[in-house]
């Protein structure tokens, strides 16, 4: 289960790799269909795993940061958006893909409604090179206990 999200808003968003209508073969997946997978590498170590949101060239999407795993009964979070990709392995294969008809990464709902009082929102990580106005906004989200 997602348990933790960071949003980007796009071209007008400066800590959006789309800031400034940017367009290049690496962030193309963002402007896919919702659903689509963006994957990239950060720091020359880490996949991470996004997925286009607002719709066909409209570069907005979402980062996975943490996620709960339940192996064997034994639920267990799984917190950084680097050990979500490594749990998932998650890596640039699957890049573009489409979560809605993919065999290897999807979605599903699975009926469970999470109270608005456990989600709780903040600032969101490592962005303060886009500036204090970008830098504050509250779009990281979080599922509590």
């Amino acid at each position: 289960m997602i348990a933790e999200t960071e949003a980007y808003k796009g071209p007008r968003d400066l800590a959006s790799h789309a800031a400034g209508g940017r367009r290049t073969a690496r962030v193309e997946p963002l402007y896919g269909d919702g659903g689509t997978v963006y994957v990239y590498l950060v720091y020359g170590l880490h996949w991470l795993l996004n997925f286009s949101t607002a719709g066909r060239d409209k570069p907005e999407g979402v980062l996975i940061r943490g996620i709960v795993v339940d192996p064997a009964g034994e639920r267990r979070l799984i917190a950084g958006p680097g050990k979500v990709s490594q749990h998932l392995k998650v890596d640039k294969k699957l890049d573009g893909a489409d979560v809605t008809d993919s065999r290897e990464l999807w979605l599903e709902d699975r009926g469970i409604r999470i109270p608005e009082k456990r989600v709780t929102q903040g600032p969101r990580v490592g962005v303060d090179y886009a500036g204090p106005y970008w830098a504050a906004r509250r779009w990281r989200f979080r599922i509590t206990n």
